[in-house]
């Protein structure tokens, strides 16, 4: 799959202001600085399409891209930031379960998960109620150019391997660079396959 146009359409606090046609949306959602807004650039190729900023938690609201008039690919709030307050952070989740659990537009989410960690709680109870809630879902992790590719491979196999605890089937999961550009064509690929079903 070729991006050839990406254009920002809306921004909403509720899920009644999302749009209203007839396009899917392809959502991402990750914990705050987890690299959200760099990849969806590197995957547009458009560098200033999702702002990019050094402090965590700056999406606070559903971001909706219109891809090639085709569907819209959705930058989600980042979650699990701590320094935001009590009221804020549990807005930010009635918005974010809301949009994931009620919103019937949406196709797919990526969780992006930062692949030089531990799997992490907060991941792994989201990934949770994606599951108990039929959400379809798939994993990609960022900042891959940060490991060797040995590394990498092991950091996708513990992860794996935890999830293999809870689950019989495994969620397709993806490695990706925004800053090498690892990871475009097999995400922009599964994107397209997606989209026929």
């Amino acid at each position: 799959m070729q991006i050839r146009k990406a254009e920002f359409r809306c921004s909403s606090e509720r899920i009644s202001q999302v749009p209203k046609d007839d396009l899917r949306d392809i959502a991402f959602i990750g914990r705050s600085n987890v690299g959200k807004s760099s990849l969806i650039n590197m995957l547009t190729g458009r560098s200033g399409l999702a702002k990019v900023s050094g402090t965590p938690g700056k999406t606070r609201l559903v971001n909706h891209f219109r891809i090639d008039d085709a569907w819209y690919l959705v930058d989600l709030p980042g979650y699990g930031y701590a320094r935001t307050s009590k009221t804020e952070r549990s807005g930010f989740s009635k918005l974010i379960t809301d949009y994931v659990l009620r919103c019937e537009r949406l196709h797919f989410l990526f969780v992006l998960v930062d692949i030089r960690l531990e799997p992490q709680a907060i991941d792994l109870r989201f990934i949770e109620m994606l599951g108990e809630n039929g959400i379809p879902f798939g994993i990609i992790f960022t900042k891959a150019d940060k490991l060797s590719q040995t590394q990498a491979r092991r950091s996708v196999e513990r992860y794996g391997a935890v999830l293999a605890e809870q689950w019989e089937e495994l969620p397709p999961m993806l490695v990706s660079s925004s800053e090498k550009g690892i990871g475009r064509e097999e995400i922009l690929g599964f994107v397209e396959e997606c989209l026929k079903v």
